[in-house]
């Protein structure tokens, strides 16, 4: 990421908005700009595979046991994510993540690692439950995955059409979660 080149937009933002980027309120502000986007944006550094490599942290199960078509399933993550269509924040989201173990089982640490540096991104919401799914499937082998995402859009709340109370939720299904219906249940 080149923080300099951000420092320079952004003090140029900030002349075409009208200010002065040398006042005393706005002086640090190109930096300060920079510093942030490198912590939110900090999963542009990593395709999926390397997320998924970085992530990968997971535990033999016994497939022979009678228990071995248990459904995992981690409720109530929080992530945030930029819209990138306006750069607009995407806040009060949460993601429900399940899966169903194919011989191993992730860190539970893990489910939200992934949900949080998927979200650090420029991102659409429908295009971040695929990229949770795909990170998580390549981690553990499984085929059978839901993820659901719920959030407000700043893009929706803040400007144009103005509905603060507007949430957008979005499901990605894949396998089992797909073609049995009765396995989406694990999603509420």
């Amino acid at each position: 990421m080149d923080t300099k080149a951000i420092e320079e937009h952004v003090r140029g933002i900030l002349i075409a908005l009208g200010e002065n980027p040398d006042r005393e309120g706005l002086v640090e502000t190109p930096k300060r700009v920079a510093k942030m986007y490198q912590e939110v944006f900090d999963g542009m550094n990593y395709t999926n595979h390397e997320l998924a490599q970085m992530l990968d942290k997971t535990f033999a199960e016994d497939t022979t046991s009678a228990g071995s078509n248990q459904v995992v399933v981690m409720k109530d993550i929080d992530l945030f994510s930029y819209c990138e269509h306006h750069m607009a924040l995407m806040y009060d989201m949460k993601a429900t993540v399940a899966y169903i173990p194919k011989g191993k089982v992730i860190g539970l640490s893990k489910i939200a690692r992934i949900c949080d540096m998927a979200g650090r991104r420029l991102q659409l919401q429908e295009r971040l439950g695929r990229d949770i799914a795909d990170i998580l499937g390549e981690i553990t082998g499984s085929t059978d995955i839901a993820v659901l995402l719920e959030g407000r859009h700043s893009c929706v709340s803040a400007r144009g059409i103005k509905k603060t109370d507007a949430k957008t939720r979005t499901v990605e299904l894949r396998g089992r979660f797909k073609e049995e219906p009765a396995l989406q249940l694990y999603l509420r």
